[in-house]
C-alpha cells in the first residue's frame, strides 16, 4: 500500500541516503518547484544524491542545479545517463553521427574522448542520440532514421525519458521516444538511464548502501519508480512531474491503480512536491 506524505523528512530517519530525479523533482526545466529547496535545507545531515536522464554529463547537470538555485554541494554524487554513456563508449575511436538537442552538445559530451563526430550518416558506425530541441516532433526526424537504419548503424540514446516537463505544466517529446521509433523501425538501440539496472548499480556501489536502506524520489513510474523497485530500493512518486495529468487525485488507491494500468510496481510513497 502506497502511504502519502507530505514531507519527505516523515521518512528520511528510515534510510541511508537519498536519491532524487532532477526533472520533475527539484525543477520543471524553467524554476525550482514551490517549497524544493526548502525540502533540501530541511535534509540537512543526510546523503543525499542525483540520478537523472540527462544527455549531459554530470559536470554540467552540477551547474544547472546551482543555476537553479540549489546548493550544489549537498549531493553527494550526481549520475546522469549521459554520464554513464561516456564511461562505456568514451575511450572508443568511433565515427558518430550526432542528433543534438543543442549544437555543441555532443563535442561538450565527448571531451577529449577519441571520438569523431561527422556529419552524415552514411559516414558514420553508430549514432548518438543526446536530446532534441524543445517542440520537436517525430516526423521531423523521419529521414534521420530512415538514412541511419539503412546504413545498419546502432543507436546509442543518452536520454531515455519519452517526454518531459517544462514551466506552465506543458511537456515536450524527449529522446527516449525517438529511440523508440527507431526500435519500432527495426533498427538497434542502447539505452543508458532509468530504468535500466547498470546506472542504479553505479549509484548504489558509489553510495555504498544496502539497496533496502536508498529511496529513490521520482516522478516517473516507468523510470524512477520501476527501476528503483528493479534495484530494491524504495520510492517515491511526486504527483507534480510527469504524471500530473494522469494523477489529478493523490490518495493511494488512485496511485496504485496508475501502477497497475503502467504495468510497473506502486512507489513505496507519495507526495504531491518535493517538501
Amino acid at each position: 500500500m502506497t502511504q502519502i506524505l507530505h514531507s519527505l523528512s516523515e521518512v528520511a530517519d528510515a534510510y541511508d541516503a537519498i536519491v532524487l530525479d532532477q526533472w520533475g523533482v527539484l525543477h520543471d526545466g524553467t524554476a525550482p518547484y514551490p517549497d524544493a529547496k526548502g525540502a533540501i535545507d530541511r535534509l540537512s545531515g543526510r546523503r543525499l544524491a542525483v540520478l537523472s536522464n540527462s544527455g549531459k554529463r554530470a559536470g554540467p547537470n552540477a551547474d544547472r542545479i546551482a543555476a537553479m538555485g540549489f546548493d550544489a554541494s549537498r549531493f553527494e554524487y550526481v549520475m546522469t545517463s549521459g554520464e554513464a554513456l561516456h564511461r562505456n563508449i568514451g575511450h572508443l575511436s568511433m565515427r558518430l553521427f550526432a542528433i543534438e538537442g543543442a549544437s555543441g552538445d555532443a563535442g561538450r559530451w565527448a571531451g577529449d574522448a577519441p571520438l569523431e563526430f561527422v556529419n552524415d550518416p552514411s559516414d558514420a558506425e553508430a549514432a548518438l542520440l543526446m536530446g532534441l530541441p524543445d517542440g520537436s516532433a517525430q516526423a521531423d526526424y523521419a529521414g534521420l532514421l530512415q538514412s541511419a537504419f539503412t546504413r545498419g548503424l546502432p543507436m546509442y540514446c543518452s536520454n531515455p525519458d519519452l517526454k518531459s516537463p517544462r514551466g506552465g505544466g506543458v511537456y515536450v517529446m524527449s529522446s527516449g521516444a525517438l529511440a523508440q521509433r527507431y526500435a519500432d523501425m527495426g533498427g538497434t538501440v542502447y539505452l543508458y538511464g532509468k530504468p535500466h539496472g547498470p546506472i542504479f548499480q553505479a549509484m548504489q556501489s558509489a553510495l555504498g548502501c544496502p539497496p533496502d536502506r536508498i529511496l529513490m524520489v521520482g516522478d516517473s513510474l516507468h523510470h524512477d519508480i520501476h527501476g528503483a523497485a528493479e534495484a530494491g530500493w524504495h520510492s517515491a512518486l511526486i504527483q507534480a512531474g510527469i504524471h500530473a495529468p494522469d494523477l489529478p487525485h493523490l490518495t493511494s488507491d488512485a496511485v496504485q491503480a496508475l501502477a497497475a494500468r503502467s504495468g510497473v510496481a506502486a512507489p513505496t510513497y507519495a507526495l504531491s512536491l518535493l517538501r
